[in-house]
């Protein structure tokens, strides 16, 4: 079967409109509170490999309803007025995913260049997962 439009086009499209940091530029912005640093890997992706100091984690299949204040799932930490770095292992999840916020209405939206493969063999800081907390 022929697709009308494969993951690589998927991908030129969204870089096209999108926006990357450098993870020096980004390391620069930890510890900004304007900033929020956004994993969308899959968990055992964290589990594995740890993640930036102090990033949320939405995995990738729930941003959509992560974002959206009318969704049951809306989470507080997205808000119009937040500088967002989205990152996954390669770059590939994070442009899309930032190329489909930005269509939802986010403005100040980026995606770490190279993703948190480029972020680890420059040496930046990372830390393992956050274990969820207890419910009882």
């Amino acid at each position: 079967m022929a697709l009308k439009r494969g993951f690589k086009q998927l991908l030129a499209e969204a870089e096209r409109k999108t926006v990357g940091i450098t993870a020096a530029d980004a390391q620069a912005r930890l510890g900004d509170p304007d900033t929020v640093f956004v994993d969308i890997r899959d968990v055992r992706e964290l589990e594995r490999e740890g993640m930036i100091p102090g990033a949320f984690h939405a995995p990738r299949g729930m941003l959509e309803f992560w974002v959206d204040p009318e969704s049951p799932y809306y989470k507080a930490v997205f808000t119009p007025d937040k500088q967002y770095i989205l990152y996954c292992a390669a770059d590939w999840r994070g442009v899309l995913a930032a190329a489909t916020l930005q269509e939802m209405g986010f403005e100040r939206v980026l995606h770490l260049a190279g993703g948190y493969a480029e972020w680890k063999k420059a040496g930046r800081p990372t830390a393992p997962r956050p274990q969820p907390k207890d419910k009882h």
